[in-house]
């Protein structure tokens, strides 16, 4: 396309270029003013037919000839090149819709941004990191290039229609970070209806909205001012802390990592205690702490606290370790 482009600048340059050299021919060999000459010159090289303005000279004659022979190629070009144009960009935008509307189709037990603002790309972006599937909905793109990146629906996240075009019927997860609380408490709403099994967060802007988006069916509600304000005080009350905790949860760091891995019902790590399994002593890694099925967190288990089905191990090391962990959270006996 941007090929198509650039050949359409140089065709409308060499179009208005032939057709100053020819106005100012007549101009010169005819004697003509202006608008006469450029009167003639647009009919000439258009190949309109009209009769000539004046009775034409032998040299003007021939200077006709020559601006036919050139004028008409550049108008043909000019005309050839605004045609592709318009059919590959219409073909594009057509096979690209029914590409993406396909690739949306086929999504399962994926997450839904609604937003791609400021937030809204920090969350894809880090979504594409863990190679989690997802869909964005948002209602203008400021770059239209960004689409081939992710799997991105224009259109109103608070109508239903745009919800289910994005497949909530079959997502896991939907995160709403428009941004107005309005329009993100409407998005709640639709979604918990579409999908009662739908994990929902939320971004609240203004105080008091969060528990009004909990009761409109959000499970988290997350206030970016109330975490950027704590955020800035622990950095400086408690700095080596918060480098710590900014360590282990960046994306890409190959030294160490926090995750959180979920022992599954035929896993070889059910049963066992932290000491038995050898997480800390074959592995290296440190289970910070492990979310129990009802959703009690026990911070800081000892070596002698057993690992159920279900439970979820809050656990800090190397991403080869952690992979390896994984693996034997889901390893049948």
């Amino acid at each position: 396309m941007e090929e198509l482009r650039k050949k359409l600048i140089f065709a409308l340059i060499f179009l208005i270029f032939v057709v100053a050299v020819g106005s100012a021919g007549y101009m010169v060999i005819e004697g003509w003013n202006c608008i006469d000459s450029l009167y003639m010159t647009i009919i000439t090289i258009a190949s309109v037919g009209y009769r000539e303005v004046h009775d034409l000279s032998p040299n003007g004659r021939i200077f006709t000839i020559i601006l036919i022979i050139g004028g008409v190629g550049s108008v043909a070009y000019t005309l050839t090149t605004v045609a592709k144009i318009v059919l590959e960009g219409e073909i594009k935008e057509i096979f690209g819709r029914k590409r993406l509307e396909k690739k949306i189709k086929e999504l399962k037990n994926h997450y839904i941004v609604c937003g791609y603002g400021r937030m809204g790309k920090i969350i894809c972006r880090e979504l594409r990191e863990k190679s989690i599937r997802f869909a964005v909905i948002e209602k203008k793109l400021d770059i239209p290039e960004e689409r081939d990146d992710i799997l991105i629906l224009e259109g109103d996240a608070t109508k239903d229609e745009i919800l289910k075009e994005a497949g909530i019927e079959k997502a896991k997860g939907l995160i709403s970070v428009l941004p107005t609380d309005a329009e993100n408490l409407f998005v709640v709403l639709s979604a918990r209806e579409l999908n009662p099994n739908l994990f929902i967060v939320a971004r609240a802007g203004e105080e008091g909205s969060e528990q009004k988006l909990i009761r409109a069916g959000a499970d988290r509600v997350v206030s970016p001012y109330h975490i950027g304000g704590l955020r800035i005080a622990h950095t400086v009350l408690k700095p080596a802390v918060v480098d710590f905790i900014e360590f282990a949860t960046k994306s890409g760091n190959i030294d160490l990592q926090m995750e959180e891995i979920t022992i599954q019902d035929a896993s070889a790590l059910a049963g066992q205690t932290l000491d038995e399994c050898g997480i800390g002593r074959d592995l290296g890694i440190i289970v910070v702490a492990i979310k129990k099925t009802s959703g009690d967190m026990q911070f800081n288990p000892t070596y002698k606290t057993a690992i159920k089905t279900g439970d979820t191990l809050i656990a800090l090391g190397e991403i080869s370790k952690l992979k390896a962990l994984e693996d034997m959270a889901i390893t049948k006996k």
